[in-house]
């Protein structure tokens, strides 16, 4: 059975670094995240570790992990969200106490924060939340697709909730010239399958960025059978991953420990973020790769979708059970809060 929060308006957000924390340079950009929220109605609350880095970190992992623990413990915070993501998060999961995380807190971030959202659901049963981090909520608006994570974290058990594929994304940071929503959206959006034709796929949504994600594999953190035992009575799973460095054969090699390591097994679907890597190999392309992986586990797989490293991004639930219809290149998830 799957345990949802629940995000209530006004909600107090708390910020902790569990991986990179906020360099000096950037304090300025951060701060004006938090104002927008506040401007928005929710209270902010920052830990100790957002405003440092050093040594590709913001803490050592005993903070980084404490200061989380205390925030999943605070009564008065609804929710965690980390400023961004980083490098060296999986250092601190031997640390979190899992026992005590509670039901009623989401946790929202994707690229390194994904070890740490999937690691919470397959080990408690708890939904996570993969989407937007802090620091790109600080425009004056934001745009349609990422603006979805408060309506999708304030659905109700037993609701659903429905997302479409953007209408554009951005290509390529232009940190010197923010647009007013933070991004600089400019290419159409257009979700690809295998088949190129329609596709139409069901299952419990895990996923996150493969670059760390497949380092949870053979860990305590990584148990994908039990959680398929013990919190979804054996329903298929559909998984969303995304791409932030790997060239397309340490992708490959990727995949193929998954699939070695039974993480695709009663596998409905895989979709695929847009990726910025991706890099070809001797002429061996991502579209090789996606087409292997269809061919050998006998599943659909859609690619380019709202999610990751290039913007703007779908909100993603773990452990929420989703259909996902493709057609023409326009995409819709439709997520159901099922228990």
């Amino acid at each position: 059975m799957i345990k949802y929060p629940f995000l209530e308006r006004d909600a107090t957000i708390g910020v902790t670094a569990p991986s990179s924390g906020v360099q000096v340079e950037l304090h300025d950009m951060f701060k004006q995240s938090c104002e927008r929220l506040k401007s928005k109605g929710f209270k902010i609350i920052c830990g100790d570790t957002v405003w440092t880095q050093e040594k590709a970190k913001s803490a050592p992992a005993e903070k980084r992990a404490d200061e989380f623990n205390e925030m999943m413990r605070e009564d008065n915070i609804n929710i965690i969200i980390p400023p961004w993501g980083g490098e060296l998060l999986i250092e601190i999961l031997e640390k979190i106490d899992f026992e005590n995380i509670k039901k009623n807190k989401w946790v929202l971030g994707y690229s390194d924060i994904s070890a740490l959202l999937l690691a919470i659901t397959l080990k408690t049963g708890i939904a996570t939340a993969h989407g937007t981090n802090l620091v790109d909520l600080r425009g004056e608006y934001s745009d349609d697709t990422t603006a979805m994570w408060q309506s999708v974290l304030s659905t109700n058990i037993g609701e659903s909730v429905l997302q479409h594929s953007s209408t554009k994304y951005q290509k390529e940071w232009q940190h010197n010239s923010p647009s007013s929503c933070v991004f600089n959206l400019t290419e159409p959006t257009y979700w690809k399958t295998v088949s190129n034709q329609k596709v139409k796929i069901q299952g419990r949504l895990l996923g996150g960025c493969i670059d760390v994600i497949r380092h949870l594999i053979g860990t305590a953190y990584g148990d994908v059978q039990n959680f398929r035992k013990q919190y979804i009575s054996g329903e298929p799973v559909m998984w969303y991953l995304e791409n932030c460095e790997l060239n397309t054969t340490d992708l490959r090699r990727s995949l193929v420990q998954m699939k070695l390591a039974g993480w695709f097994e009663q596998c409905s679907g895989i979709m695929f973020g847009r990726s910025g890597a991706n890099t070809p190999v001797n002429n061996y392309t991502v579209e090789d790769v996606y087409k292997e992986l269809s061919d050998e586990l006998g599943i659909p797989i859609i690619y380019d979708v709202d999610c990751g490293h290039v913007p703007p991004q779908i909100t993603f639930i773990n452990g929420a059970y989703a259909e996902v219809e493709v057609e023409e290149g326009k995409g819709i998830i439709l997520q159901y809060f099922n228990q």
